[in-house]
């Protein structure tokens, strides 16, 4: 496998394929660098090097009992970034991975990032506070926290119903897609992903989206029923020096993969221009 070991000892997992500029692709809770084959695959028959790894505690990553939270996260991609010595690259986060986007390149990205793409992600605020009163209120986490330490297998099952829109009417709803995504949430550790809820819900990303000046796409569902798009896609967008917003009618949370043809049009089309 390919992995390197950071600084405090973890070992971080990562796909390295092909050549040409580099894309980096940053996953969501609670899963892993699998969830992006569908643009893995495009993007590397379109002559780009594309690396996807996962996150501490996630996937084939170590199961830390520490470091679950956003500074950490992205103080890793940063030694990963520099092990592979990658420079004008784009880099693409989904939901979790979208903060971790920003935070990265307004921390450690200086000389190394092109554009970023945030897609169904968790910026600039999830949660409700007295600053962001239209937030989600505290209680959902709370639940999420809960089933995840206590019943995670089954609550795991359910969460892949909203995540990819297949509670609504019409849905063709894949039984593939929702056990590749138990797949990939079932590897992690359980302390990362009820440590790690905290990371995507309670992290301000306001400034670092304030912060950062290179070409950034925002790109959200309409439908998204786990990062809610007025409170995310609509606001970050505002914070961005240069971002561009595209959002999608009826499109749910897990986009990228129910919807890859469309998604990774719009992706090409940004990182070309």
């Amino acid at each position: 496998m390919s992995q390197i070991t950071v600084k405090d000892g973890t070992q971080i997992y990562y796909k390295d394929w092909g050549t040409g500029q580099p894309i980096v692709f940053h996953h969501g809770w609670p899963l892993s660098g699998d969830d992006w084959d569908g643009q893995m695959m495009f993007f590397v028959q379109k002559g780009f090097r594309v690396i996807a790894h996962d996150r501490r505690g996630h996937g084939r990553s170590s199961q830390t009992s520490e470091g679950h939270d956003m500074d950490t996260y992205v103080a890793d991609v940063a030694e990963l970034t520099a092990f592979l010595d990658l420079k004008n690259a784009i880099h693409i986060g989904h939901s979790t991975g979208g903060g971790e986007v920003i935070h990265y390149v307004a921390k450690h990205g200086q000389g190394r990032v092109a554009k970023g793409v945030l897609i169904s992600a968790v910026t600039p605020l999830m949660v409700q506070t007295e600053t962001n009163p239209d937030g989600v209120p505290m209680s959902v986490f709370d639940e999420i926290r809960e089933g995840t330490a206590t019943h995670r297998p089954q609550y795991f099952q359910d969460f892949t119903i909203p995540f990819y829109g297949y509670n609504r009417e019409g849905a063709a709803v894949s039984q593939g897609i929702r056990d590749n995504w138990w797949r990939q949430a079932m590897m992690g550790s359980i302390k990362a992903h009820h440590d790690g809820i905290k990371a995507f819900s309670e992290t301000d990303f306001t400034e670092d989206l304030k912060a950062v000046d290179i070409p950034v796409l925002v790109l959200h569902g309409e439908d998204d029923q786990i990062v809610p798009f007025p409170i995310s896609g609509a606001k970050a967008v505002k914070l961005l020096k240069n971002g561009k917003l595209i959002s999608y009618p009826g499109f749910p949370h897990g986009m990228p993969t129910t919807e890859a043809a469309t998604i990774n049009a719009d992706l090409l089309a940004f990182i070309n221009s």
